[in-house]
């Protein structure tokens, strides 16, 4: 498998199946790893970060899990080839900057990803379709026991799993859903949705993590602190929270549609007659416009053989570095609103 190749492939959370997929796009379980006697990465010198992705690429050669994985270095690739990576939520904005001595291992259907030498030494993350945390958690959980084998990490019978920033270090785990939440925010109660998890020791971000803003009417929630909290606690509580949140949404959608459905179903069919005509269109705008169509796909107003599957595909197809793989070259901001508004009319059987 070559980079290029993910292009072709439906990436595991992008599947619109699993628990709840109507609501939840997908499930990640995120885990902060350091070897033992090597200073974090950020402080880290030359030839120790040489030596974490030394190890690291030899535990990946031995483990069954990661046997065959495309295994990438950062400073081989171009700033497109890395944008690539980010939007397929592999790596993450922090991880593409100063590329020496990094690397990301992408497993099968990109299920799983590794990146190397990002804030620590190594972040394992599985990704799921849907509400399915457990799955998630089952996955991670047999791959870091596969590298303890093979790799000592920084370990305090204190503190727990020792990281870079204190509030991974405990279990060194984040898990963390993407929920799509068009009618909480259409009913304007989103805000207060997003502080009441707050008070329960989890954040909001938006598509792509931290630092980013909400689009789309697309969350991503995690928790916040893993110190002194178990796995199994972790995975609880924010699967207590997500299945409120879960319902909070599906009640604000019956009540939309119970007390407007004329005026929603008509911002729906528009939103879908723009994304089906329109030969200019921005990245903001298509994400806005689609978050409608994938409601009203859920909702069962748009037919038409669309499904969450076809619109996640376009979704991602769409994204920037995406149209220019695509295009296999580098396009203009204008250029890409043309080729985004060219490439969704083929895919919907517009004009």
């Amino acid at each position: 498998m070559k980079l290029n190749d993910l292009i072709n492939q439906n990436c595991e959370w992008l599947k619109g199946t699993g628990p709840n997929s109507n609501v939840v796009i997908s499930s990640r379980i995120r885990l902060a790893r350091n070897l033992s006697r090597i200073s974090f990465s950020h402080w880290a010198n030359k030839k120790q970060k040489e030596e974490v992705l030394k190890k690291a690429k030899e535990a990946f050669g031995s483990s069954n899990y990661t046997k065959g994985a495309l295994f990438l270095q950062l400073a081989d690739l171009n700033n497109l080839d890395k944008q690539f990576l980010i939007e397929r939520h592999l790596i993450s904005r922090e991880h593409a900057m100063r590329s020496n001595h990094k690397a990301v291992l992408v497993g099968d259907r990109e299920i799983l990803s590794i990146m190397v030498n990002e804030e620590d030494h190594l972040r394992m993350q599985v990704m799921q379709s849907g509400f399915n945390l457990g799955e998630a958690w089952q996955i991670t959980k047999r791959l870091d026991e596969d590298f303890e084998k093979s790799l000592q990490f920084a370990y305090s019978q204190t503190w727990g799993y020792l990281t870079a920033c204190p509030t991974n270090t405990g279990t060194g785990l984040r898990a963390s859903v993407m929920l799509h939440l068009p009618a909480l925010v259409m009913a304007r109660q989103i805000n207060k949705v997003l502080q009441a998890i707050t008070k329960l020791n989890l954040t909001a971000r938006g598509f792509y993590g931290e630092g980013t803003e909400a689009s789309g009417n697309f969350f991503q929630i995690s928790n916040q602190v893993t110190l002194g909290h178990s796995e199994e606690d972790i995975l609880d509580n924010i699967e207590r929270v997500i299945k409120q949140v879960i319902g909070h949404e599906q009640n604000a959608r019956r009540a939309l549609f119970e007390q407007d459905r004329a005026r929603i179903e008509d911002r729906i069919w528009r939103s879908f007659a723009t994304l089906k005509n329109a030969h200019i269109i921005t990245s903001k705008e298509a994400i806005d416009l689609f978050s409608k169509v994938r409601l009203g796909v859920d909702m069962g107003i748009l037919k038409e053989g669309l499904d969450i599957q076809t619109i996640n595909r376009i979704f991602i197809l769409m994204q920037p570095a995406h149209l220019q793989k695509i295009e296999h070259k580098t396009l203009s901001a204008q250029e890409r609103d043309m080729k985004r508004a060219e490439l969704i009319r083929k895919e919907l059987g517009g004009n």
